[in-house]
């Protein structure tokens, strides 16, 4: 049996892509500090995902999560999270309407600041600094002053975390999600693109669908004007998350309230490490990343310790290959989890097994590539007779330039033109909608 767990019983284990603060003393001010804020999120909002992900699991409905690969804090307005908020609406309702299948929404916004990294220091011209590690942790002009992890920046990303949560619920509960505005939801640079005839059509037929529904009295449903949006990010800063760890006042369970879910990276997933015994003992619907070096056992492994009840809202496993290395693992793995009878969500990460240097010097993602992982992750469960259950992207309702291809593409040549992530590159928000309309013909294929 496992040993009694606490909201602190992580620190006594092994732990994986932690910052070196350089002062202790400011680094426990700071943690006690942020104890004693409000919670960012609710208990009883996390329960509500989790049961919306358990029709998921079993079959009911699709997840789309998205949002910044790493939330910054000189890029932080209104209108940006705006503008994402519209397009993952963009998205769900084409998959939705497209395919008839409800959709879960949750954004990687408000707490997705921290990013783990492949080595611990950088190198550039003989000069050797921290690596970037996420805003929450340091600056990423190279310089020893940005680089030295800072403590402050725990209270920045909570502040920001509770502005973004504010905007974002008032964007779902306040209008802005009516269907009724379903044209209004393009943004400029669609309006313009190769998809927005497809676009114009699908959102003329949904006029007409409400126009019927306002005729025969049935358009006063709160569903057509208001919409339920979570939020999600990785638990890497541990001493951040266990600030927000809160005793449920109804279950008397404990909910890390920093947001509605938390997954754990590929690279801090260990059995016997810190990540996994802080999760283990959070009630909300949790993540794990799942790359090509998950072995079978280990991964029931996992599963058991997570999710000992088998409960099937409780675990989103992230599928993370890359294009080329899907057929090979994958299969074996939804096989193993099948044959155990174990009851998780199935998700597809198509960003970051397919990441690529181009030839100009940028970090970039080939769209066709991220396609087709998405595709081959659906055709693996059409083989096994299983259900892909979502999918999880990196994107940003901005007009940047920084995945390759797409309807209206992007050359390596043209990367430079907004390139503008800290950290990972990113889908637009005409490459984003381009996947969706792939995905809804995918989810109507499978239901025939």
């Amino acid at each position: 049996m496992p040993h009694t767990w606490s909201p602190d019983s992580w620190r006594a284990k092994p732990i994986q892509q932690q910052p070196e603060y350089p002062d202790a003393a400011h680094l426990a001010r700071v943690e006690q500090t942020l104890a004693g804020y409000p919670p960012l999120v609710f208990a009883g909002e996390a329960r509500e995902l989790r049961r919306q992900f358990a029709e998921v699991t079993q079959g009911r409905a699709f997840l789309l999560q998205g949002g910044d690969c790493a939330e910054s804090f000189a890029e932080f307005s209104a209108a940006k999270i705006r503008d994402t908020f519209k397009v993952l609406l963009q998205m769900a309702i084409v998959m939705t309407f497209a395919a008839g299948c409800p959709v879960v929404k949750v954004g990687r916004m408000a707490g997705q600041f921290a990013k783990p990294r492949s080595a611990g220091y950088e190198t550039v011209d003989g000069v050797t600094l921290p690596a970037y590690r996420g805003d929450i942790v340091n600056g990423i002009a190279f310089d020893a002053a940005s680089r030295a992890p800072d403590p402050e920046r725990l209270l920045q990303a909570y502040h920001q975390a509770t502005a973004s949560l504010n905007l974002l619920r008032a964007f779902a509960q306040g209008g802005l999600a009516d269907l009724h505005q379903v044209h209004q939801w393009n943004l400029d640079f669609i309006a313009n693109s190769a998809l927005s005839e497809k676009y114009r059509q699908l959102a003329e037929r949904i006029d007409e669908t409400l126009a019927f529904m306002r005729a025969v009295g049935l358009d006063s449903a709160s569903q057509l004007r208001e919409t339920s949006f979570f939020t999600a990010h990785e638990a890497l800063l541990l001493n951040y998350e266990q600030a927000f760890v809160r005793q449920d006042s109804l279950t008397g369970r404990w909910y890390d309230c920093s947001a509605h879910m938390l997954w754990i990276g590929d690279r801090t997933r260990q059995l016997d490490g810190a990540h996994v015994e802080f999760m283990r003992g959070i009630e909300n619907p949790i993540g794990v990343k799942v790359g090509p070096s998950m072995d079978p056992d280990e991964l029931i492994r996992l599963i058991d310790i997570l999710n000992p009840e088998n409960d099937p809202g409780r675990l989103n496993l992230i599928v993370r290959m890359g294009a080329n290395k899907v057929e090979a693992h994958f299969p074996r793995l939804l096989r193993k989890v099948q044959s155990e009878g174990r009851q998780v969500l199935w998700s597809s990460d198509p960003m970051h097994g397919n990441t690529i240097k181009a030839s100009s010097g940028y970090k970039t993602r080939d769209f066709a590539q991220i396609l087709a992982e998405v595709r081959q992750f659906f055709a693996v469960h059409r083989a096994e007779g299983t259900h892909a259950g979502g999918i999880h992207i990196e994107m940003t309702g901005q007009n940047v330039t920084e995945c390759i291809g797409g309807a209206r593409p992007i050359t390596e040549d043209g990367l430079s033109d907004r390139y503008h992530t800290h950290c990972d590159p990113r889908m637009n928000a005409d490459q984003s909608l381009e996947l969706a309309f792939m995905i809804a013909e995918t989810l109507k294929q499978a239901q025939r």
